[in-house]
């Protein structure tokens, strides 16, 4: 079995973990509300990792989610090598997809279904963001509902999350008024 190592690290919304082999970064996560929470999550997700210094590899990935954080374009994330042989072939598909989506620019659930041929899997697009084991690296959170609409988010703080790493990329998504209803 590959070595298999983890790291929490802060950001500018918390304290976010990685975690990685020798070849490739096998799962990420955002903050958990606080590093002890963050750190034991990213434990319980890897019980093989050991909690080490990442290589350079990781590194880089660490450097660029913080750049992400604080606001920075940070590209560098679409290169990040993430292990997809731990998800479903439909969940890579979505991932993928994803990845290609630019600082601060959004899609919806239905646009992705309809680029991978099959428009009508919105709500499998949806599944498939839902148990995104890289967040932020493969970026869920630029993933709207129909209309413009935030949609759901599963990671810690739910929608108030999304929003705000949308707010940091300087995306706004209007919030429905009374009037809307």
């Amino acid at each position: 079995m590959a070595t298999q190592g983890f790291a929490v690290y802060e950001t500018p919304i918390g304290h976010c973990g990685i975690a990685w082999d020798e070849h490739a970064v096998i799962g990420s996560q955002l903050p958990e509300g606080g590093e002890e929470r963050t750190r034991a999550r990213i434990a319980r997700r890897f019980p093989d990792a050991v909690e080490q210094e990442p290589p350079e590899h990781v590194r880089r990935a660490v450097d660029a989610v913080r750049a992400l954080l604080r606001g920075e374009d940070s590209p560098e994330l679409a290169h990040v090598p993430l292990d997809f042989g731990r998800v479903p072939p439909f969940h890579a598909r979505v991932y993928e997809v994803a990845l290609a989506i630019p600082v601060g620019r959004t899609m919806t659930y239905g646009e992705i279904a309809a680029q991978l041929g099959d428009p009508g899997s919105a709500r499998a697009v949806g599944q498939a963001l839902g148990s995104n084991p890289f967040a932020p690296i493969v970026p869920c959170h630029r993933i709207l509902a129909a209309g413009g609409k935030k949609g759901g988010f599963s990671a810690h703080g739910g929608t108030r999350t999304k929003l705000e790493i949308l707010a940091i990329e300087g995306v706004h998504v209007e919030e429905p008024t009374l009037f809307d209803l």
